[in-house]
C-alpha cells in the first residue's frame, strides 16, 4: 500500500495504491479540501466497484452451473493495485486477475483505472481488457464522497444538487441492499435539496438519468463541484447517518432486485465483454 500524488498548478490530488482509490482533491487556489477524509462515520474515501455494482441476493451469483460468492461491491477495493504507466499529469493504475480472484471470479482480465488533470478537472477512466478466450461478464463504478459542507461556516441542508436536464426517474427502493419494486416518483424538479434525513432509508437509486453532469452547489456561496456522469444507467446518492458527507456515484451496473435469478448472464447492468474485447468508461470532477 503506497500513496501516490498527482498535481497541476490547480489542484492536487491522492490515491492509494489499495483499490486505486482516491483520498483527496484538494484546490490550492481555493484552499479547499473537496473529498471527505474518512472518520467514523465511514472510513472510505472513493472505493472503486469492480466486477459487481451494489450486492447479490444471498452474496452469491451463478456461472456455468457453478456458485461463487462475492462481497458488496466486488473486490477490486480491497486489491493492491499497481503503476501501470505514469507521466506529469496522468497516472494509471493497474489489477490483473491472480489465483485469489479466480476463484471468486472465473474470468481473465486486466482493470486499469487513468486518472488524468486537466486544468480544474479531474477525469477517471476505467478500462476493463478481456485477456482471456473467453466472454467475461462484469459491473463497475465510483462511489466518490464529497464533503458536506465545504465551508465550516455552512449547514449540510445549505447545499442542493442540479441536474443539467429534467428528470423522471423514479427512486428504487432499497430491501436489504437489494432492489425492490418498483420504483416510486421522486424528482419534482431538477434539483435535490439535501437534507441528513434524506438517505434515511439507505442510498437514493435512480436508473436511466437523462443528464450528463450533476452539481454541488451551496445557497452561501459560488464553491461547489460538477460531477460529469455521461449519461451512466444507473445513479445512486448516498451518505452515512449524521456524516458530513455525500457520495455521488455513477453506476454501469447496479445491485441484484429481490427478485434476481442468481444467474450471472441474467444480472441487470453486466457488461458482456467478448475475448481479447476492451471496455471504458469514464467520469469526471470539476472543482469551483
Amino acid at each position: 500500500m503506497s500513496l501516490h500524488i498527482l498535481e497541476n498548478d490547480k489542484l492536487k490530488i491522492s490515491i492509494n495504491s489499495l483499490g486505486a482509490e482516491l483520498t483527496s482533491i484538494y484546490h490550492k487556489h481555493h484552499r479547499l479540501q473537496y473529498m471527505w477524509q474518512g472518520g467514523d462515520a465511514w472510513a472510505k474515501h472513493s472505493p472503486v466497484l469492480f466486477p459487481i455494482v451494489g450486492q447479490l441476493k444471498n452474496n452469491t451469483y451463478i456461472y456455468q452451473n457453478k456458485e461463487y460468492t462475492l462481497p458488496r461491491h466486488g473486490f477490486a477495493r480491497e486489491k493492491e493495485f499497481s503503476i501501470h504507466h505514469q507521466n506529469k499529469n496522468q497516472i494509471t493504475f493497474r489489477l490483473s486477475h491472480d489465483e485469489q480472484t479466480l476463484r471468486v471470479y472465473p474470468f481473465q482480465f486486466f482493470f486499469d483505472l487513468r486518472y488524468k488533470l486537466i486544468d480544474e478537472k479531474l477525469e477517471i477512466t476505467y478500462i476493463v481488457t478481456n485477456s482471456g478466450n473467453e466472454e467475461i461478464y462484469f459491473s463497475l463504478g465510483a462511489h466518490p464522497a464529497f464533503r458536506v459542507p465545504l465551508d465550516l461556516r455552512d449547514k449540510y441542508d445549505d447545499y442542493y444538487l442540479e441536474f443539467d436536464h429534467p428528470e423522471k426517474s423514479g427512486r428504487w427502493s432499497l430491501v436489504d441492499g437489494l432492489i425492490g419494486e418498483p420504483s416510486t416518483p421522486f424528482f419534482e424538479s431538477n434539483k435535490i435539496q439535501l437534507s441528513k434525513e434524506l438517505f434515511s432509508n439507505d442510498a437514493l437509486v435512480f436508473k436511466n438519468m437523462q443528464s450528463s453532469s450533476i452539481y454541488l452547489r451551496s445557497v452561501n456561496h459560488s464553491h461547489g463541484i460538477q460531477v460529469e456522469i455521461h449519461q451512466c444507467p444507473f445513479l445512486g446518492l448516498w451518505a452515512a447517518k449524521n456524516a458530513n458527507f455525500l457520495c455521488i456515484e455513477p453506476w454501469q451496473g447496479i445491485a441484484d432486485s429481490v427478485n434476481a435469478t442468481g444467474k450471472l448472464e441474467q444480472k441487470e447492468g453486466m457488461i458482456r465483454l467478448l475475448p481479447k474485447g476492451v471496455y471504458e468508461y469514464g467520469w469526471g470532477v470539476s472543482m469551483f
